[in-house]
């Protein structure tokens, strides 16, 4: 029997981190404001009244804390649960999570896990000042040890975040804010595809579109638009950004043989970069023109009235499936 729900993301982050926490004593969570207050974006609105002050733990402003003594907790044998309150904060506990975090189970050879998931907003569309809009999952990706992934689905959220605080390794797991409020289905009698798992959100035959977090929703606008020009895209959801699962993703190259991949951060050494360079090692014979990349500029992020200019849209994304289609 289904149970399907109608909720936003962020009620579906909230449900999922309920679930977790109803399940496992051993589930803490750990962040400045998350709890009479629910968060900056009341994430975890309710849980502290719920569970109470030792479970759902309101903490000072010091990012390092939190991550520090989430590494000390998971020592212990719990399953802390850190959230920062926007993506910009993450860098002052920046080296606790890659010098430490990342490191200490290869360390110890395996016998010591590190079951931390470190929630993260990050991205924009939200009308932010610097430090609140920005995409640092590049930073993430590139240190071995931690597992990164992002949902763009409220039913994603859902199974994702418990998925992410079942695993035993640390999970950098990032919200994006712009989807927080939006409504989609979330079945909470099923499961989403598994945690690393990429999924093919819509089917085409001329071009690949792929992407995470919030440009998923601006892929398939651009495929429908594409699509009442006579051009029909494949979408395909990363969902996990570290590892990646390029089986979808090469499948449905071999049939388009073209790809565009799409992202919030900017270009150079990014993501798009590794995906598209993977693409083209193992997929070569199957493309019928280079993979092109969409993405942020190469600048700081701007001022909140300039964000529509640095954020790719769905005109960007079919430029680039124009140029894709032109080889």
């Amino acid at each position: 029997m289904t149970d399907i729900t109608t909720m936003p993301l962020s009620k579906a982050m909230n449900a999922g981190l309920r679930a977790a926490l109803a399940a496992d004593d051993h589930v803490l969570l750990m962040g400045e404001d998350i709890g009479p207050l629910g968060g900056v974006f009341r994430v975890t609105e309710g849980l502290q009244a719920e569970f109470g002050p030792r479970r759902v733990i309101d903490t000072p402003l010091a990012e390092s804390g939190i991550i520090g003594t989430a590494i000390g907790l998971a020592m212990a044998g719990f399953r802390p649960v850190c959230e920062i309150q926007f993506e910009g904060f993450v860098f002052p506990g920046f080296d606790q999570i890659t010098t430490q975090l990342a490191k200490i189970t290869n360390r110890h050879e395996g016998a010591l896990r590190m079951p931390v998931v470190i929630r993260i907003p990050y991205g924009g569309h939200i009308g932010a000042v610097e430090h609140h809009q920005e995409s640092p999952e590049a930073y993430f990706t590139h240190t071995p040890g931690l597992r990164v992934v992002s949902p763009s689905t409220p039913n994603d959220a859902y199974w994702m975040i418990q998925d992410a605080i079942a695993s035993d390794d640390p999970v950098i797991f990032l919200e994006p804010k712009s989807r927080y409020w939006p409504k989609g289905e979330v079945d909470l009698s099923g499961r989403a595809a598994p945690l690393h798992a990429s999924r093919v959100v819509r089917r085409g035959t001329d071009v690949t579109l792929v992407g995470h977090g919030a440009m998923v929703a601006t892929l398939l606008q651009a495929a429908a638009l594409a699509e009442s020009e006579g051009t029909s895209c494949e979408v395909v959801d990363l969902r996990s950004l570290s590892p990646v699962d390029y089986g979808p993703i090469l499948d449905s190259v071999r049939r388009t043989g073209r790809m565009v991949y799409a992202q919030e951060a900017s270009g150079f050494t990014s993501l798009g970069s590794e995906v598209a360079a993977t693409v083209t090692e193992r997929a070569f014979y199957s493309l019928e023109a280079p993979v092109l990349r969409v993405s942020g500029f190469d600048t700081p992020f701007p001022p909140a009235n300039l964000e529509s200019v640095f954020l790719p849209d769905a005109d960007r994304i079919l430029e680039a499936v124009d140029r894709v289609l032109a080889y």
